[in-house]
């Protein structure tokens, strides 16, 4: 493997840099982050347009006659970070476009972690961030860099305030603003950066923040199994909350009051608005939206105790099927038909009459008066691994987004 770094000039001019495989041996062990080089011999190339992490558009290429001398004094102040911040707006247009990985700076308030005691397979930690403009994002990590956090704010005395991560990659999800590390992500708390520190120093001014009632950092339970009828009154009786559950029935009918697909953003999965021969994107305001065909398919389950609605997206549908929406659409008989008004295909209507075990999302929205259905995030099958619970906030256990009721 490639070594890839940044590098900072006395102007706070960010550039990225590389080492390929064949020349790591011989320059790796001479680098040390923090510290300061003299460098001569090195090359200068176009760097990758996507994944960018720098505004520069190009890259310093080390080669054979690349030589490197560190500097303990250096006669001209190099500064010590540099951060590429965007704000809320910024990172909304950065989102879903590959482009930039730029960096993230609030104030954390909340943390939920599957990480065990000793770590298991697929390791998640979602961070909940407010920005400067209040709104509330989630930034999630995975596996190594899950347990390297969850360990590090366990062995925390005192909770942190500010987060800053850096080369994050922004992600829209289900008309929400989420963000996922990447291998150049590095996580900094409280009065570790510059920034922090100044951040931290706001906050504590302004008296704002979390009641500290509870250590930060929470951990999943197991996904609890329920019959229907206590999925039903749970969502009667309990508090409004984001949980998981397990249920197992038999699928005793496919609704078709709204057929078996819609046609969503490609870029925020909301359901699209026709006007004219345009497709509108409210939650996006583009109204000139490209559209993508995806399952919502509604069917009612029963058990011995009850019966209730569920209803799958994209995700679920087309990895039970191993076929997506518009594949399906394509095999249906008809030229120039509306999917959303064409018949529902076979394999959906066959459905009918199984029992599968459903691991259901039950949200907000479920305790309100008028909406009872419950969203399959995963449809398990004999030999899967016991569930973890859902990361609701980014938009179910699928992560394709597409798990919502406002479609």
């Amino acid at each position: 493997m490639c070594v890839d770094m940044l590098l900072l000039d006395s102007q706070a001019t960010m550039m990225p840099a590389t080492v390929n495989v064949n020349r790591r041996a011989a320059h790796q062990t001479n680098l040390e982050a923090g510290s300061v080089y003299s460098l001569t011999g090195f090359e200068v190339t176009s760097c990758n347009q996507d994944y960018r992490l720098s505004d520069s558009s190009l890259l310093i290429r080390f080669s054979d006659s690349t030589t490197f001398e560190k500097i303990t004094e250096p006669t001209v102040p190099i500064p010590i970070e540099s951060f590429r911040f965007r704000n809320y707006s910024e990172m909304l247009g950065l989102a879903n476009s590959n482009n930039q990985l730029p960096d993230l700076i609030g104030e954390i308030t909340a943390v939920k972690s599957t990480v065990t005691d000793p770590p298991l397979d697929k390791n998640r930690v979602n961070a909940t961030i407010k920005m400067d403009n209040d709104t509330s994002v989630t930034m999630t990590l995975f596996d190594a860099q899950a347990v390297k956090i969850h360990n590090q704010l366990e062995q925390m005395s005192v909770d942190p305030r500010v987060f800053v991560a850096t080369s994050v990659n922004p992600r829209m999800v289900g008309g929400r603003l989420f963000f996922n590390a990447t291998a150049g992500t590095h996580i900094h708390f409280d009065k570790e950066t510059v920034a922090g520190e100044s951040l931290f120093s706001r906050l504590s001014e302004q008296g704002t923040g979390r009641a500290q009632v509870a250590r930060l950092l929470r951990s999943f339970a197991k996904v609890e199994t329920l019959s229907i009828s206590e999925l039903n009154d749970f969502v009667l009786n309990a508090s409004s909350q984001d949980i998981d559950f397990i249920c197992t029935g038999k699928v005793t009918g496919i609704k078709l009051d709204k057929g078996w697909c819609y046609i969503s953003c490609a870029r925020c999965f909301r359901k699209l608005h026709r006007s004219g021969s345009s497709l509108t994107c409210l939650s996006c305001n583009n109204t000139d939206a490209v559209g993508i065909l995806r399952y919502r398919v509604e069917m009612s389950v029963a058990d011995e105790t009850g019966e209730g609605l569920f209803v799958a997206f994209e995700g679920v549908v087309a990895k039970l099927h191993n076929m997506r929406a518009h594949e399906a659409a394509n095999l249906l008989p008809g030229d120039g038909v509306n999917p959303e008004e064409s018949d529902v295909p076979q394999f959906v209507l066959d459905m009918e009459g199984n029992t599968y075990m459903f691991q259901v999302k039950v949200g907000p929205y479920n305790f309100t008066a008028n909406n009872h259905s419950f969203t399959i995030t995963r449809i398990l099958g004999e030999g899967d691994p016991e569930p973890q619970p859902a990361f609701v906030d980014d938009g179910g256990a699928d992560d394709n987004g597409d798990d919502n009721n406002d479609v």
